[in-house]
């Protein structure tokens, strides 16, 4: 497996800087093409108006997002103008209602290997930035590279990889979509934290899928760990931060609103946290 299609997606020209900048490194890393999209979005959700006032509220929202889609691929063609003649890019933008977003990110998601997006909670970020990673992972089913804003700069190789397992689907997935980055790495730490005394895997936390890593080539070891905080993020996180890690593999975990999945408490509760790349797949 490797990533020859890459996506990314700006809603706001100010925080796109380190995402696109990533992307362009791992394009060029795997030889990969890199499609930007900078959007435009509509933000209203106008419930119910005074006679004759309708018209005049959408068309100030539809032409406030126009321009905010103008700014952002002006910023999108700027930032990826400056990462050199060998990166092969494609620039495209659009304007979406913040109802219609899901559809829109899906489509395109669902036709690249791997999507890099900015990091979803900051003061600077909007409703539609969370949106955008569930609709990439969870409608359209691509793995998500999560870059902070004040993290440490990509450089297409991450030496330390922690990868969180417990056993499920999503964890599964996550590990086989990280395939790249888990070969290239020096060292891989599947984390099992509290295994349960009674599961198919008690006797050895993490063999299994250890034995299947090494059998690609990866460097793997495993760490069992005790849940001495709060919450499994927080043990992740500090995880991270004690063996010097410089990306965390995680499944993604959602559940359904109606017919839109929306990410689950855990997985929140890292994305907030996190001050390294965090790669997910559910």
């Amino acid at each position: 497996m490797a990533y020859k299609s890459l996506l990314t997606l700006a809603a706001a020209p100010d925080r796109l800087g380190p995402a696109v900048n990533a992307a362009g490194v791992l394009a060029r890393k795997f030889d990969a093409h890199l499609d930007a999209l900078a959007l435009g979005v509509d933000r209203t959700q106008v419930g119910y108006s005074y006679v004759g006032s309708g018209a005049v509220v959408l068309q100030v929202a539809l032409e406030r997002a126009e321009e905010d889609a103008r700014k952002a691929e002006a910023a999108l063609k700027a930032a990826l103008d400056g990462q050199g003649a060998d990166l092969r890019w494609a620039l495209d933008s659009a304007v979406t209602q913040i109802g219609a977003l899901t559809d829109l990110v899906a489509t395109r998601a669902r036709y690249a290997d791997l999507v890099v997006l900015p990091k979803p909670y900051a003061d600077t970020a909007g409703p539609e930035d969370e949106a955008i990673i569930e609709a990439a992972m969870f409608e359209g089913m691509a793995p998500v590279l999560v870059v902070p804003e004040k993290g440490p700069e990509i450089t297409g190789n991450f030496k330390h990889v922690v990868l969180a397992w417990n056993q499920s689907r999503e964890a599964m997935v996550a590990a086989k979509q990280a395939l790249p980055f888990l070969k290239a790495a020096e060292r891989v730490t599947i984390t099992v934290i509290d295994p349960p005394t009674h599961g198919p895997e008690r006797s050895d936390p993490g063999g299994l899928l250890c034995q299947f890593l090494v059998r690609h080539g990866v460097k793997a070891e495993v760490a069992v760990l005790a849940r001495t905080l709060p919450r499994i993020s927080d043990v992740l996180a500090r995880q991270c931060t004690d063996t010097n890690a410089d990306l965390l593999v995680m499944g993604a975990y959602g559940h359904s609103r109606f017919r839109e999945a929306i990410l689950g408490g855990a997985t929140r509760n890292m994305l907030e946290a996190a001050e390294l790349p965090v790669f997910m797949a559910h």
